[in-house]
């Protein structure tokens, strides 16, 4: 598991966006995982919360990972809707991705993100999404 948990940080760290943000990288197994964010002020909007693209893109990046771990690494997100509950403030967001269904080239998962603030883990967004793998030429490949 280690060396499955060494090449999705490597796959992580060679995206300068998720750099930028400075995402983590904290847990993988068979097929879930779980990337966290530090909260800062550069990550805030105009009300003092994390900006909706924050979250969103956490989601995104949980979401092909997770389906990364059934598919494989070359893959793309096909699409996610995502529900925002509460904002969140202080403390690190965790985004956590599971698979749910996966098939021969597309995968469908769920994430929850959550923010973890001292001791307490607060729900703030929920989403689901498909996973696509992608052929050699950058193409999606069919589902099914």
């Amino acid at each position: 598991m280690t060396d499955l948990l060494d090449r999705a940080r490597g796959a992580l760290h060679a995206q300068p966006f998720s750099m930028l943000l400075g995402a983590e990288l904290m847990h993988t197994g068979t097929d879930e995982l779980a990337l966290s964010l530090r909260i800062r002020d550069e990550l805030r909007q105009q009300h003092g919360f994390v900006h909706g693209g924050v979250i969103s893109y956490l989601v995104d990046n949980a979401l092909t990972f997770a389906g990364a771990l059934s598919l494989g690494p070359k893959v793309v997100t096909g699409e996610y809707k995502i529900n925002y509950l509460r904002p969140a403030v202080n403390g690190t967001l965790i985004a956590r991705a599971r698979v749910v269904y996966a098939a021969r080239h597309q995968v469908t998962c769920q994430c929850n993100v959550y923010v973890m603030d001292g001791d307490r883990e607060k729900l703030i967004a929920v989403a689901q999404g498909t996973v696509d793998r992608i052929g050699e030429n950058g193409e999606h490949e069919p589902a099914g």
